[in-house]
């Protein structure tokens, strides 16, 4: 293999196929974060007096972008940076990643709370698989952690008087979601997508920010290992569904014709007006409240409400089971 240099004329450490440009550590970092910069300042993720959680699970995601907003903005005195982590309840798993986080938020000098989904909610994520919910059957555990988690962490933002809340979303996770809504028809989830969703103003709901959006995840991945940031590399156990097979289909076209990611997402954007058009005449775009919760959502009931609902009938079922079984 033929070794290839940087511009700077250093030893590269990367090459990007669909860019034909190699880059050593230094100035692979350097470019990763103007381009980081570059979409906060196009898209205008951050104001003055922004109050930004980041979302926090110890990933190399979540842990990039809490460390670029604190090297951004951390020394600005009119934007604060807090840490929220989601503890769903996953022995072995989530225990280890929240180490990594409070090592991580003590090295940067930055806030952190730990929200439980047993705390808030009565039910773990092992719990949850151990009920096996009837009338869920064709729902899989990320189904039920990702709606909890994006409930509690819009909770907590606001409890902390957020105005923004910082997700680590990549390229390739944007890329996925489009298409996985796409194939499910879900006009409503793909005009909420986008860099900075527009969502009808609600008091109770705080807007979400992409600050990676526009960034490979393997190129995340480097940055996390050459700048050192503090990331927990484990699998979750549950991890299942469509989106693993999505993804699969996604690499390999694009290893095949490098650029495909951007070029999707790029035309998504560009249709993304028409979408959000479409959806606000269908009255898609609409927030409410919750009726048992009071919670922003999009009908009558929220979906937590609706899948804890779901969960406990299942749970009654079981135990009047084992009653009968035991007389």
């Amino acid at each position: 293999m033929v070794d290839v240099n940087c511009d700077c004329g250093a030893k590269a450490i990367y090459t990007r196929k669909y860019e034909g440009n190699s880059y050593c550590a230094t100035c692979f970092k350097d470019q990763f974060e103007k381009r980081v910069k570059r979409t906060i300042r196009e898209h205008g993720l951050v104001e003055k007096n922004d109050v930004i959680v980041v979302g926090l699970s110890g990933g190399k995601d979540s842990s990039v972008s809490l460390a670029l907003m604190k090297k951004i903005f951390g020394s600005r005195p009119d934007v604060k940076i807090i840490a929220v982590s989601i503890d769903e309840g996953i022995e072995h798993y989530r225990d280890k990643s929240l180490d990594v986080t409070e090592e991580l938020t003590r090295k940067l000098g930055v806030e952190h709370y730990i929200v439980s989904f047993k705390s808030n909610l009565g039910k773990s994520i092992d719990d949850i698989m151990a009920v096996k919910a009837a009338g869920t059957k064709n729902l899989n555990s990320c189904t039920f952690c990702g709606v909890f988690r994006r409930y509690l962490l819009n909770r907590a933002a606001r409890e902390l008087g957020a105005t923004k809340v910082c997700t680590g979303h990549n390229m390739d996770d944007e890329a996925q979601a489009v298409l996985i809504n796409y194939l499910k028809g879900d006009l409503k989830r793909l005009a909420r997508m986008g860099p900075k969703p527009a969502l009808k103003n609600n008091d109770k709901f705080v807007p979400r920010i992409k600050p990676l959006r526009d960034i490979p995840e393997k190129e995340v991945a480097l940055y996390a290992l050459v700048s050192k940031a503090g990331n927990y590399w484990g699998e979750c156990p549950y991890v299942s569904g469509i989106r693993f097979e999505v993804r699969d289909f996604l690499n390999d076209v694009e290893s095949r014709h490098a650029g495909t990611k951007f070029s999707f997402l790029r035309t998504f954007d560009a249709m993304l007006p028409v979408l959000r058009e479409s959806a606000e005449r269908s009255g898609l775009t609409e927030i409410t409240e919750c009726e048992n919760c009071g919670e922003p959502c999009s009908g009558e009931i929220c979906k937590v409400c609706e899948l804890l609902d779901k969960l406990d009938v299942n749970l009654a079922k079981q135990e009047m089971l084992v009653q009968e079984l035991v007389r």
